[in-house]
């Protein structure tokens, strides 16, 4: 395992030489991400179906032929051509509400959009998180090594114990281990942005948090998030549509009208002239304008709650990333003076402390470090959703 993770990383360091940025690798993905690219097709198909049974019915033509019995009174010849309409104003409602799905349909794809970079943008704080992990323990390990081979030396030359000597191997094989089990979720989060990425691979090494953005005023920033949310959006169109849909279903309750040309041809007589149908809506449109309205209050109560829904989440999200920023600024603040590591070889070499209170000392400072980082690992994920719609 140790040998194919060093031989595919050396081929991940030599196969992309220029550094990538969050911002370069969030075009890559929205552009060859291909349930990006399904989606692109099935909003497109779903923009033409929109427009699709708005128009007037098909025209209707029809011819008889009759033979007459008895044969004296010749054969009957009948043609007919006819279109039938509904009320004018339906055609303008049903255009609208065309207009206001394919709206829908745009912001449906612009929230997966959004969704799918959003996963690809947390995905690369993880991999900052581990790759400026691997560069400490990449640091422990080589230190961990200089301590071992001083202990080998010692214990060769009978100035430390079998103890001192095996605790020394077995600090530098755990900080081995260690590396390589990150190295392991390292690949594994590199794989997962290559299927983002369409299947291209992206070598991406980046290892240091940038600042984190986050709102002064989370009202004025909330005001800006509710108006670009595709899902609020989406539910403020559904409310327009229905109340088109109300006009339109009002106008489909009124007569439908029949127009045409007609003409009769028996022997050497011939008759021809206009026909005209009206359809009375008795009985089969029945209850739905009432459904039409009953609906439109149900889109209205539901954006609503979404809307609420929805500031109550992010003024959540505000409070953790503004608690885990603060976090982050005083955890970096006291940590960084408290960093011992030269004092503590001194003192090992001294014989002021022994190999297990220094591995003891050394640890309490990793773990810390460790914590440091995760810390701005969650704050920058915590920003990254609240930001998801900015």
């Amino acid at each position: 395992m140790k040998h194919l993770i060093i031989i595919f990383t050396i081929i991940i360091a030599t196969s992309g030489l220029r550094a990538q940025t969050i911002e370069s690798v969030l075009e890559q993905v929205e552009q060859n991400n291909t349930t990006l690219a399904a989606l692109r097709k099935k909003t497109d198909a779903e923009k033409i179906g929109n427009k699709t049974g708005i128009y007037l019915d098909n025209p209707e033509a029809e011819f008889h032929y009759l033979w007459g019995t008895p044969s004296a009174i010749g054969n009957r010849q009948d043609f007919s051509i006819s279109q039938s309409f509904d009320f004018p104003t339906a055609y303008s409602y049903k255009n609208e509400i065309s207009d206001i799905s394919n709206q829908q349909a745009e912001l449906q794809y612009v929230k997966n959009q959004k969704e799918i970079l959003l996963e690809t943008k947390l995905l690369l704080y993880d991999l900052i998180y581990l790759n400026a992990l691997k560069s400490e323990l990449t640091k422990r390990a080589e230190h961990a090594t200089t301590i071992a081979e001083a202990y080998d030396a010692r214990f060769e030359a009978g100035d430390a114990n079998i103890l001192e000597f095996n605790k020394a191997k077995i600090n530098l094989l755990n900080a081995e281990k260690e590396l390589e089990a990150l190295e392991v979720q390292r690949l594994a989060l590199l794989s997962e942005l290559k299927g983002l990425n369409g299947g291209e691979f992206i070598n991406y090494t980046d290892s240091t948090f940038s600042p984190a953005n986050l709102p002064a005023n989370f009202e004025q920033w909330y005001a800006v998030a509710e108006e670009n949310n595709p899902v609020l959006n989406w539910l403020k169109q559904e409310i327009e549509k229905s109340s088109k849909q109300v006009k339109l279903e009002k106008a489909l309750s009124l007569p439908k009208f029949k127009g045409g040309y007609m003409s009769e041809k028996v022997m050497d007589e011939q008759f021809q002239g206009i026909a005209f149908g009206l359809s009375i809506p008795l009985w089969q449109d029945k209850n739905k304008v009432k459904y039409a309205k009953a609906k439109k209050e149900a889109v209205e109560s539901e954006v609503f709650n979404t809307r609420l829904q929805f500031y109550n989440r992010l003024q959540t999200l505000y409070a953790q990333a503004a608690g885990l920023q603060k976090n982050v600024g005083e955890y970096r603040t006291q940590l960084e003076p408290l960093d011992h590591s030269d004092l503590l070889i001194k003192a090992l070499d001294a014989g002021e402390i022994t190999l297990i209170e220094y591995i003891m000392e050394l640890s309490i400072y990793y773990e810390s470090m460790n914590r440091l980082l995760e810390l701005e690992r969650d704050m920058k994920k915590s920003v990254a959703r609240l930001n998801r719609y900015m």
